[in-house]
Order: structure tokens, then C-alpha cells, then sequence
């Protein structure tokens, strides 16, 4: 309740400014048609006298932006250059009638409020004789202050679309833009899974392959060995090194792919991440539908992926996982009260990039040094 009554009044600040730049782009577009009035017919002519105009016009877009961002939250990626298609021209003379309607808006709700509060202070000010005609002109007040309340919001949204319209991506641009992302993150997908390819066969070579060395050398000696009590103790050493030799496998499975994610569901397999953590975990799960089964392998990885690099890197001491599903976004925060400073460029951390970015999700690390450090993703679940 108090954010939208804080925007609202936002909006109600910025009507001023929108209803004086209106005036200004008024006189702009009376200026430019009364000159192209005489080369009407001729193309290049046309083009030739409308290039000023253009300019000054993408200047009037830039701050209208900027009044936008400032007051009503309307983030607009940039203003067309005059030399594209004249989007910044058309964008200012379908403008200023909804800014000078903001005008009048914000003259009624000045209007309404002076009026409906005259009960509260005429008596003041003014010989008060007849009651019932300040009643009647309060409560008209009160009826036009509700009602200009109601068009500040109306006068909020017409801006926004026009803005987006006039001054978003063409179609065409969009495109591109959308297919150079593609392009982007299927490349990263394809760097992440040949990391994750180098790093399951360093784990096999370096961990299980060396143990399963260690053991056969073990049973050799054994079957070598011509005193039983020896032999007995290498084969007590051969068993328990081939009960870590599949602990060490276990682990480089559970990295591959965890076979809980798909038996119990993505709460089982994030508890069983915090319970094989050293370090005390408090785990917060807020998601009440079952989500798609891509979207519960990619959270999976970035939790599991995060608290390992905490018990390597961070030196903290515990840690907070949130997983929490609002409206049509599923976020994933994991926090500890580490040392901090992480580089978002490291390997395991641009790899879960990655791996979000394919969900066209959004993927971040705030580590200052001294900590905490966080680690968010956003994914849409709609």
C-alpha cells in the first residue's frame, strides 16, 4: 500500500514537468508542419526540411525518458537517433495532447482538494451563511479530487504505452536482438557443458581412477603374500578403499545428475544438498506447485554449485538458502557470512550463468570483500 501510494505521488510530481515540455513540443510540431507545408510533395524536400526538427525532437524524447525513469518508472532502453526513422518526431506529436492533459489533471486534482477541504478552513476566511451550500461544494470537491486521483493513473499508463510504442525496439530490431541472445547463450551452454565434461573426467581420473589403482595393487600384494595375517590386513585396506572408491563415484554422480531430482522432486534434492554439506545450511523453500523439470535441474545446480564453492573459497562459517516462487518468477538467493570477495568470472560461477541464461533468466554475485556474499537467480516460470 505505501509503494503504490509512493508512486502515485511520483506521478502526480511528474505531471508538471510532462504538461511544460508538452507546451514546448506543441510548438515544435505547429513549427515543423507549417515549414514541410511548402515541399509537401517532394520526398527529398520533405526529408531536407524535417532533419532539424528530427533533432530536436530526439533531444525533447531524451528528456521526456528521463522524466519517465524519474517519475512514473518507465525504463526505455534508448531514444531512436533522428537519422533512423523519425520515431523520436512522430513519438513528440503524439505526445503533447497527453501532456497537456496531464496539465489539466493536475489543475483538478489542485481543484478538487481546495474545495473538498473547504469545510476545514472557510470558516476562516469567508462569512459562512448558508451550510449546506459548503456541504455541497465539499463533497463536488471531494467528487473531482477522486476523479483526477483516477486520472493521474490514466494520464501514468497512456504515457507508458506511448513511450514503449513510439520509442521501444522495432519489431525487427527485437528480432535480432532476441536471435543475437540465442546465439549468446547457446555458446555458453555449449562452453558450460564441456567444463562440466573436463571436471567429471579430472574427478574420475584424479579421484575414483587412483583409488581403483591403489585397489587392484592391494589385492595384488594380498594374493602375493605368503603369511595369512598379512594377507588378511591388505585385504581389510583393499575393502575399505573400495568403499571410497564408490563413495568418490557417488559423489561424481551426484554432480552429473542427482537421481533424488527425479524419484522425490527438487525440495528432497536440496535438502540432501544441505545435508551432505559440512558447513550448517538453513534451507527456506516457498514454492507450493510443481515446477517444469528443466527449470528444477537449473536451481539445483546453482545451489548445489554455490555451496560448494562456499565450503572451498569462502572460509564462512554458515549459510542461508532461499528458494521462493512469486507470481510468475522463481528466485533462488544463497547467502554466507563469508569473507567474500568471489569472482562472478570464475569458472563454476559463469558456468551457472550460463546455465540460467538459457531459461532467459538473470543470474548475479555481490561478494565485497570482508562478505557477505550473495548469489541470486531469477528464472520466469510462467
Amino acid at each position: 500500500m505505501k509503494r503504490a501510494a509512493a508512486r502515485w505521488a511520483r506521478q502526480v510530481a511528474g505531471l508538471a514537468p510532462g504538461a511544460a515540455t508538452a507546451v514546448a513540443e506543441l510548438l515544435l510540431v505547429l513549427v515543423a508542419g507549417l515549414a514541410v507545408l511548402p515541399v509537401a510533395a517532394w520526398p527529398r524536400g520533405r526529408r531536407a526540411v524535417l532533419r532539424p526538427f528530427r533533432t530536436a525532437a530526439v533531444k525533447a524524447a531524451r528528456v521526456e525518458v528521463r522524466r519517465l525513469a524519474r517519475f512514473h518508472d518507465v525504463p526505455v532502453a534508448a531514444v531512436p537517433d533522428a537519422r533512423e526513422d523519425g520515431r523520436a518526431l512522430r513519438y513528440v506529436a503524439a505526445r503533447w495532447p497527453v501532456g497537456l492533459l496531464g496539465g489539466v489533471v493536475l489543475g483538478c486534482l489542485v481543484t478538487g482538494a481546495g474545495y473538498g477541504t473547504f469545510i476545514l478552513y472557510g470558516w476562516a476566511i469567508t462569512d459562512v451563511r448558508h451550510l449546506w451550500a459548503v456541504l455541497m461544494s465539499s463533497l463536488a470537491g471531494l467528487l473531482l479530487l477522486f476523479l483526477a486521483a483516477q486520472g493521474v493513473l490514466g494520464v501514468a499508463a497512456s504515457e507508458e504505452r506511448m513511450a514503449r510504442h513510439f520509442l521501444g525496439p522495432s519489431h525487427q530490431h527485437a528480432l535480432e536482438r532476441r536471435i543475437a541472445q540465442l546465439a549468446t547463450s547457446r555458446a555458453e551452454v555449449m562452453d558450460a557443458v564441456h567444463d562440466e565434461r573436463r571436471r567429471i573426467e579430472r574427478d574420475l581420473h584424479d579421484g575414483v581412477q587412483q583409488r581403483l589403482v591403489a585397489l587392484g595393487m592391494l589385492i595384488g600384494r594380498a594374493r602375493r603374500h605368503r603369511d595369512p595375517e598379512r594377507a588378511r590386513e591388505l585385504l581389510l585396506q583393499a575393502h575399505e578403499e573400495t568403499r571410497r572408491a564408490l563413495a568418490e563415484l557417488r559423489e561424481v554422480a551426484w554432480r552429473v545428475y542427482p537421481a533424488v531430482l527425479d524419484e522425490a522432486g527438487l525440495r528432497a534434492a536440496l535438502e540432501s544438498v544441505v545435508e551432505r554439506s559440512p558447513l550448517p545450511v538453513a534451507l527456506t523453500y516457498e514454492v507450493g506447485r510443481p515446477l517444469p523439470r528443466q527449470l528444477e535441474t537449473v536451481v539445483y545446480f546453482v545451489v548445489s554449485e554455490a555451496v560448494t564453492n562456499v565450503v572451498k573459497h569462502a572460509g564462512a562459517t554458515r549459510m542461508d538458502v532461499r528458494v521462493a516462487l512469486a507470481e510468475e518468477e522463481l528466485s533462488v538467493t544463497v547467502t554466507d557470512d563469508g569473507s567474500g570477495g568471489a569472482d562472478p568470472r570464475g569458472g563454476g560461477l559463469t558456468g551457472l550463468a550460463s546455465r540460467v541464461a538459457a531459461l532467459d533468466g538473470r543470474f548475479g554475485v555481490h561478494s565485497p570483500p570482508g562478505g557477505p556474499s550473495v548469489v541470486t537467480a531469477e528464472l520466469p516460470c510462467g
